[in-house]
């Protein structure tokens, strides 16, 4: 079963969000993993490769969308449509407000709650079918 970490956060604007994912973003990079994160739709995934650009000015995180001519030679993908086969230690960073098929395929599982209730109520039912299935569940409260 595929270990699953939500990271909560007390903001409520989905600016902070997407600035949260960033750095976890990176985290997960410096860490070693491969890395897609999936978007509800373009919108997001273009709105997300901007803030990968300029979310750290000492900061290079190589990533690329999925559709792109580059996503298969870096490191990090950006993705709305169905989730890519992970190649080696793929880490998936879910943004879309629902659980994607294929994510048991990946090494690890991150999702996002901030208090926006758009964002709670959907990862709240993320939550609740993760654990249905068995999934190891694992909150981290941020400040």
């Amino acid at each position: 079963m595929a270990r699953i970490d939500f990271y909560i956060l007390q903001d409520t604007t989905l600016d902070a969000r997407l600035a949260f994912a960033c750095r976890l973003a990176e985290t997960i990079w410096r860490k070693g993993y491969r890395l897609h994160l999936h978007c509800a739709d373009r919108a997001l995934a273009e709105q997300a490769d901007a803030a990968l650009w300029d979310f750290r000015p000492d900061a290079y995180l190589p990533h690329a969308l999925e559709d792109s001519d580059m996503a298969a030679s870096v490191p990090v993908t950006l993705g709305w449509q169905a989730l890519p086969v992970p190649r080696g230690d793929t880490a998936l960073l879910n943004l879309h407000p629902e659980i994607p098929e294929g994510f048991e395929r990946y090494a690890r599982v991150a999702e996002i709650i901030n208090q926006h209730q758009d964002v709670l109520m959907a990862k709240r039912a993320c939550w609740q079918r993760y654990k249905a299935q068995g999934h190891e569940v694992v909150p981290h409260k941020l400040g």
